[in-house]
């Protein structure tokens, strides 16, 4: 597979960190590392209080290619932080733009590997390593009508070393500039959870999406984990059992503008939602306390579904 039409110089890594300097300092390590290197490293921070903007500085002089470094007001999530990226990426003339959370590293040659699939698809999704060095499964498929993931997506590659997906992942996303001009920027309002699988979604609406067979990433955080073989269900927290049901809302509002919305359906993956959420406090966390932050998601949410103002992200001119 050639990657003669890929110029790795157009391309744009845009990371977002909060209060993790450390882990963001392993990153633009394994970034100086990489060969070839993008054109620019876009690092948005979340208003952090820690040393972050001296780390981003001591990177300037060594990284290999230009620091944009954006330091906003206040926290945003991941949600904003990518959104706010996305922007910064995208004004700068981006033709590739290549997302990632500051708990990874880059394999060296990560971004020629992206390259290679670069001339037959335009939403392209890496694969990584955990923590412990094993295979990461990512549930790539969602069912759509419910807008959940779906749990037996197979894990295995064929011979063409890539599979269709219909969802996303900031951690590791990697878009081109005519996708993003047609659905426009990440939304913001989403602040965690369920913000890149929409994205993701959104754009396999546009284009044929792929998770391809390139390791490109190394999770580089611990995470209490449930080990169910290849699957496996991470510990969360009370921000997140909060978002992963209000931002249901989002969805069912996205589903209703693009006219795939049932109700039914879409019901029983908000429950099944709920149920995970508390198996994951019984058998990964260890206890039933936090259940009062899914209630209050879904009571939060159905007023937010109940929002007759509200309109998606517009796409972005030309």
């Amino acid at each position: 597979m050639s990657t003669a039409d890929f110029d790795p110089a157009t391309s744009a890594i845009v990371i977002v960190t909060y209060n993790r300097s450390h882990l963001l300092n392993g990153l633009l390590t394994s970034i100086r590392s990489m060969e070839p290197k993008p054109g620019w490293v876009v690092i948005i921070d979340n208003d952090s209080s820690d040393d972050t903007t001296e780390v981003v500085d001591s990177f300037r002089d060594s990284i290999g290619t230009e620091i944009v470094y954006r330091r906003l007001e206040t926290n945003t999530g991941g949600s904003g932080g990518f959104s706010e990226g996305m922007r910064t990426a995208y004004e700068l003339g981006s033709e590739w733009i290549w997302m990632m959370d500051d708990d990874v590293e880059v394999l060296p040659d990560g971004l020629a590997r992206m390259g290679r699939w670069s001339r037959r698809f335009k939403s392209i999704q890496g694969r990584r390593y955990d923590y412990d060095g094993s295979e990461f499964y990512w549930q790539y498929r969602i069912a759509e009508r419910m807008g959940i993931p779906i749990p037996f997506a197979p894990s295995k590659f064929g011979a063409s070393g890539f599979k269709e997906m219909n969802s996303g992942c900031f951690e590791g996303m990697f878009i081109h500039r005519s996708i993003v001009q047609q659905i426009g920027l990440p939304d913001p309002r989403f602040f965690i959870y369920w913000d890149d699988q929409m994205y993701g979604w959104l754009a396999s609406r546009r284009t044929t999406a792929v998770i391809v067979d390139e390791f490109v990433l190394r999770r580089t955080r611990e995470i209490k984990q449930w080990d169910m073989g290849i699957r496996h269900m991470n510990a969360s927290s009370n921000a997140y059992r909060y978002y992963i049901m209000r931002n249901r809302a989002f969805i069912k509002h996205y589903y209703r503008v693009h006219g795939v919305y049932n109700p039914i359906l879409f019901g029983l993956g908000t429950a099944a939602t709920f149920f995970k959420e508390l198996i994951r406090l019984v058998f990964v966390e260890r206890t039933v306390r936090g259940t009062s932050n899914l209630l209050r998601g879904l009571r939060d949410g159905g007023r937010i579904g109940r929002d007759r103002r509200w309109r998606p992200m517009p796409a972005l001119e030309a």
